[in-house]
């Protein structure tokens, strides 16, 4: 059995389970890959949660994903995994250059290119999809660049992967208040 972690996620949406052919509508943009984007913070979901100005409903959902082992995701700034590589390189009967190897970020658009020719929107999905086909989960960095240890932010590759375990609905007051504090 998978072990679990708890993180959360915002939303101006209700919903019961993840669909990722709504990936796009949040902020419109996947600046950190395909998937279900995920943070440590409570507070940073309830900010993204009120993005969309034109939002009358805010939703903080607390879910469990997968716990972050060797070799089951690849990170922005930090060398691939070399059982990772070694998946993808015998799976596709290629050698990875060494360059592309020295960031996940890097990693992420290399792949993107060499499944679908392009680094975009089905780039991104179809390096997520090959990576979850290989144990890869997620790709993964950091909730403050200054700051790695205060935690992490994800990129789900599999809604099946993400068991929803409360929905709170917030109001934005709360999310300004929390705000004003830091």
């Amino acid at each position: 059995m998978t072990s679990m972690e708890v993180f959360y996620h915002g939303s101006n949406t209700l919903f019961e389970h993840f669909d990722l052919s709504h990936a796009l509508e949040g902020n419109g943009k996947i600046k950190f890959g395909y998937g279900v984007y995920v943070t440590s913070h409570y507070d940073s979901a309830a900010h993204y949660a009120s993005v969309n100005k034109e939002a009358t409903d805010l939703y903080v959902y607390t879910v469990e994903v997968p716990e972050l082992k060797e070799g089951n995701y690849i990170a922005f700034k930090q060398c691939v995994h070399p059982e990772i590589v070694r998946r993808i390189e015998k799976k596709l009967g290629i050698k990875i250059p060494e360059k592309e190897l020295q960031d996940g970020k890097l990693f992420r658009k290399f792949l993107a290119k060499k499944l679908t020719g392009k680094v975009d929107f089905q780039g991104e999905k179809a390096a997520a999809e090959f990576l979850d086909s290989i144990g890869v989960v997620c790709i993964v960095w950091p909730y403050r660049w200054s700051k790695p240890e205060a935690g992490t932010n994800r990129a789900i590759f599999d809604t099946n992967k993400i068991k929803i375990l409360k929905v709170e609905k917030i109001e934005e007051e709360q999310i300004k208040k929390k705000q004003s504090k830091k």
